[in-house]
């Protein structure tokens, strides 16, 4: 297969989008969205719990990246045409930014925490990450929104703390810590992914990220190879996280953020943690709560609300064209 041209490939990307590449963006984020909310219970499925453990977690966080960047390998082999086309220099120090958040930071503190944490608790502790995002992205790429926006968001993470905080016996556990260290690796590492995403396509950027980890994550997962035998729900979970979470996903994702906007598209990653809730009743067992079904339907409904506020068209300084070179 011959690789498109770069005018073909690389989205056109604006912090104000025309609406109809906002709205294709929004569908690529809910579509990045659905597959990366099963990534809490099938990491689970993987490193088991402290009663029965299962694959090492870091293992699991070097494996699924490395065997991700080995099919990333092929990819741009493929569609290069039989030849890798190396990123330009001055977007590596931002693929490598992308790497520590996505491939290393998150993976890693979520199979820590899920160790000691039920699927469920993670997924709501961690469904701060849009707010996360939407901050970095204002800092970064100097992006701006309107106060109801900004409102919009605060108000759903805000329904996710406190629904954290009552579902877990109005404490914190010690695992919230990997989990708060997961959720700031990905608000750089989406961002700096997204900043990629404007010069490279979505599928390139995530396949550069990975390929460029492999001489850390291949070693990594050779060293951390279980030495124990693991069930084949285990290998499952493991399967899924590698193919989807690490890397499929990431296509739609990257591409969503692209087009859609960062601060825009990321919020719908508010209505993550929630259907990941929903997933963890069939695959792990765990019970789903009045509670949770309240929290999620308030939560849904502060994105779709947020989803129609205003953002203000960018100054000249935060075009993709005057952004700071990565």
């Amino acid at each position: 297969m011959n690789a498109p041209s770069a005018a073909s490939t690389t989205p056109h990307v604006a912090t104000h989008p025309p609406a109809h590449l906002a709205a294709r963006g929004y569908a690529f984020g809910v579509l990045g969205v659905l597959i990366f909310a099963l990534t809490m219970p099938m990491t689970r499925l993987a490193v088991g719990d402290a009663a029965a453990p299962q694959l090492p977690p870091a293992f699991v966080t070097a494996g699924r990246a490395a065997l991700a960047g080995l099919l990333s390998l092929a990819f741009l082999f493929i569609t290069g045409g039989a030849r890798l086309r190396w990123p330009p220099k001055r977007l590596l120090p931002a693929l490598a930014v992308s790497a520590a958040g996505t491939v290393v930071g998150f993976p890693l503190g979520l199979a820590m925490a899920l160790r000691e944490v039920p699927a469920m608790h993670a997924s709501v502790v961690t469904g701060i990450i849009p707010l996360g995002t939407a901050v970095v992205a204002a800092l970064v790429l100097r992006q701006r929104a309107s106060a109801g926006f900004w409102a919009c968001a605060a108000a759903g993470c805000a329904l996710v703390v406190l629904f954290a905080y009552l579902s877990g016996g109005g404490r914190w556990v010690a695992a919230d810590a990997w989990l708060a260290l997961a959720v700031a690796s990905t608000a750089f590492g989406y961002v700096a992914g997204a900043r990629v995403s404007m010069h490279l396509s979505a599928q390139a950027t995530i396949c550069w990220v990975l390929v460029l980890s492999l001489p850390l994550t291949l070693p990594a997962m050779l060293f951390t190879w279980p030495a124990a035998p693991a069930s084949a729900a285990a290998w499952g979970g493991f399967a899924y996280v590698t193919l989807f979470s690490m890397w499929l996903g990431f296509f739609a994702w990257y591409r969503g953020l692209a087009e859609g906007g960062v601060l825009r598209v990321s919020q719908v990653q508010l209505a993550q943690p929630f259907l990941a809730l929903l997933a963890a009743v069939p695959i792990l067992g765990e019970r789903l709560e009045p509670l949770t079904v309240g929290f999620a339907l308030a939560v849904v409904a502060v994105v779709f609300i947020g989803k129609r506020m205003p953002i203000p068209p960018s100054t000249p300084s935060t075009t993709p064209s005057a952004l700071p070179r990565p």
